[in-house]
């Protein structure tokens, strides 16, 4: 059995979820064939009428039934009528119009099949997520090189660490908005020019100023690719397909954490990969590293001019030729692929819906070029704000909010781990360190010349006369209540190193970096520094720990099982099962931190968390994008990543400061947040059986 729903301008059939044939003129899509029309077979009662049911002049017509004259006065009515129109009116034909259509397109997608021209799209959009996979990890790897490279100080470092959060979170909600009105394909393409245009620009500057700008404005672009690329990708996937590709996708986001990973492995520690102009100039390795990274992004932005604009964007904005010459080419591509190139693509005409936000437009001829383009800049930033707005409207408010409660506290905990997790790794080795370190007290040296590496060291209460220390390195070594007289210091090179309470007596310093602050409550009596080091000069032993590197190309890799699992059972179990699910494991899985006393303990327990979060994040991404309208989508999307990142720095900069002071803070906020965010997930509603409005 079949339901017939008759439309106020259209005779539109649709029948266990598929739309009958039409009629040559009717403008509707059908999705089989249509029934042959014999001549001969013609009934008496269409004598006295053309093949396009007019009838002809002179013919009695009948009493007319009161719905055809409002039939056909509704059809001469003249478009100005709109005008005149209220709004409300036309907004609840406009919707009547998307539901008709989101039914429409999803038999026209299931038509042109999935195939080449969707794994194509696949890849292109994969290398801009992982992209913003690399972003995330490529200042946390150059860090220790850059501090000492650009002379930061630990505010400054903390600064760098959290400007890229802070340039994604306004990128995401400016460029999601945009996506929405200037098309997906042109908003990620100057998402991802931005991206890697600023990032190459940040290999070569030398000022931390300058570095900072570039990676925030960077991070700006490839912060807004992020809602662009999953909206993007859903509307060419048909509802069977939608849940396990987005997941599928999700997976180059862990490539990217990979290949940033094994890049600053290999790239890194190799010093010679640089070069310097003079003594102001340097290009070290760390800048390649960061030159390397920029890769994705380009390669994502040169594939991506060869693919087309979301056809579902198209038709919401009322191009429909324009999407039906898409929609034609991704079923040819997808037939011909198949070994099917005579299937003709059976699409006449689709549904598009009424047009209400008209684009106001100067003429050339009116006004100067910079006030025709402050119309457009000013009306498309209206529209933009009223989709944020309308995301908070009656029919999405309450999804709005508890979306955004529960990317809030899985991006808080799960980021704010993150971080946590190295720098936990890190502390320990410190504290292991820290218990190897040789004291010396009360040690006499007089002539003698030190020409090695000091390390881990403490002296006290020393006495050196006419010593020399010539080419040596000192690291992590204290001198306290110390005397050094008529010694010589020269080509120094320190790490940590501390002079405390001691007296220098007739000592000459020369090309050394012993600079004043590190002479503590010191007494220097007729002593000498000569030529002093100038910038910041990098400790090749001690700034790069493969450790660290490890330990992230783990948690990266330890997400391949949730990927994958998350993929296959997205369609089976549904969304939202998958997201509480995820995160009360995750919630689970901290609480064994308690144990995590050990580097190798700290690793495992890493690699876990990850791998158990991983599907709360995809199976996030699929239902962000299902939950609102197509022109929505990107909006609503970028909104919620915006606070996803803001909920990034939050927990960056909370789960840090506890680092060597507690654990407990840390992982009872990580897991009540997990807690909290997974029962609220539960209450959202279920998408994997809906069409793509």
């Amino acid at each position: 059995g079949g339901r017939e729903t008759n439309q106020v301008s259209d005779d539109y059939r649709y029948q266990d979820g598929n739309y009958e044939g039409y009629a040559p003129n009717d403008s509707y899509y059908h999705g089989g064939d249509e029934p042959t029309h014999e001549e001969d077979a013609q009934s008496d009662v269409t004598e006295g009428h053309d093949e396009d049911d007019e009838v002809y002049e002179g013919e009695y017509q009948g009493i007319p039934h009161p719905d055809d004259i409002k039939e056909k006065q509704k059809k001469r009515a003249p478009a100005v009528a709109d005008e005149y129109r209220d709004r409300a009116d036309l907004m609840a034909e406009r919707m009547e119009d998307e539901e008709q259509l989101a039914h429409q397109y999803e038999n026209i997608i299931e038509e042109c099949g999935h195939g080449r021209f969707q794994w194509t799209l696949f890849f292109v959009l994969g290398l801009a997520l992982m992209a913003d996979g690399v972003e995330v990890f490529v200042v946390g790897f150059v860090l220790p090189s850059a501090e000492k490279d650009m002379c930061l100080s630990s505010s400054n470092k903390g600064m760098l660490g959290l400007i890229v959060y802070l340039g994604m979170m306004v990128g995401a909600v400016m460029l999601g908005g945009l996506a929405d009105k200037l098309g997906r394909k042109k908003c990620l393409i100057i998402s991802l020019a931005i991206n890697s245009a600023f990032a190459f620009l940040s290999s070569f500057v030398q000022g931390y100023g300058f570095f900072l700008f570039c990676r925030l404005i960077s991070g700006l672009g490839i912060g807004g690719s992020l809602p662009i690329v999953f909206a993007y990708f859903s509307e060419f996937l048909s509802r069977e397909k939608r849940g396990e590709h987005l997941s599928w996708l999700c997976m180059f986001w862990m490539i990217g954490g990979i290949f940033a990973s094994a890049m600053a492995w290999s790239i890194i520690p190799h010093y010679g990969w640089g070069f310097s102009m003079g003594t102001k100039y340097h290009f070290h390795s760390w800048r390649v590293f960061v030159l390397v990274c920029s890769l994705p992004c380009i390669a994502s932005l040169v594939a991506l001019k060869f693919m087309p604009e979301s056809p579902r964007f198209l038709l919401e904005t009322g191009k429909h030729d324009e999407a039906w010459m898409i929609l034609k080419q991704v079923h040819d591509t997808n037939m011909r692929a198949k070994g099917e190139p005579e299937r003709v693509f059976t699409v006449s005409y689709i549904k598009t819906p009424k047009q209400v936000d008209e684009f106001i437009e100067i003429q050339s001829s009116t006004g100067t070029w910079y006030q025709r383009w402050l119309v457009r800049i000013t009306t498309t930033f209206k529209q933009v704000w009223d989709n944020v707005l309308y995301c908070l409207t009656a029919q999405y408010r309450m999804n709005t909010l508890m979306l955004a409660v529960v990317w809030f506290t899985m991006a808080l905990s799960y980021y704010g781990l993150i971080v946590w997790f190295p720098d936990m790794i890190r502390y320990l080795q410190e504290e292991a360190y820290e218990s190897r370190v040789k004291i010396f007290d009360e040690e006499e040296v007089s002539h003698f010349t030190f020409n090695f590496t000091l390390e881990n060291q403490i002296h006290r209460n020393g006495e050196y006369r006419n010593d020399k220390f010539i080419g040596m390195k000192f690291k992590e070594v204290r001198f306290e209540d110390s005397l050094f007289e008529e010694c010589y210091f020269k080509d120094v090179t320190s790490s940590e190193t501390f002079f405390e309470n001691c007296t220098i007596i007739s000592t000459v310093f020369y090309n050394t970096d012993l600079y004043e602050h590190k002479f503590i409550n010191c007494r220097l009596i007729n002593s000498t520094f000569l030529k002093d080091k100038e910038g910041c000069h990098m400790d090749f032993e001690e700034d790069n720990d493969f450790l660290i590197y490890l330990v992230s190309f783990l948690g990266s890799l330890s997400v391949l099982p949730g990927n994958i699992i998350s993929a296959l059972l997205m369609d089976k179990i549904g969304r939202i099962k998958m997201i509480g699910g995820s995160m009360l494991i995750s919630a689970v899985c901290c609480f064994f931190l308690f144990f995590g006393n050990s580097e190798s303990a700290m690793i495992g327990w890493q690699c876990l968390f990850c791998g158990a979060s991983i599907a709360a994040w995809n199976a996030l991404d699929v239902i962000t994008v299902e939950l609102y309208p197509t022109d929505k989508r990107a909006t609503a999307f970028g909104i919620l990543n915006g606070l996803c990142k803001f909920g990034a720095i939050l927990g960056n900069s909370i789960f840090a400061s506890f680092v060597g002071i507690t654990k407990v803070v840390p992982i009872l906020l990580a897991s009540s947040a997990l807690v909290g965010g997974g029962l609220l997930a539960l209450r959202l509603p279920e998408t994997r059986e809906q069409v793509l409005m």
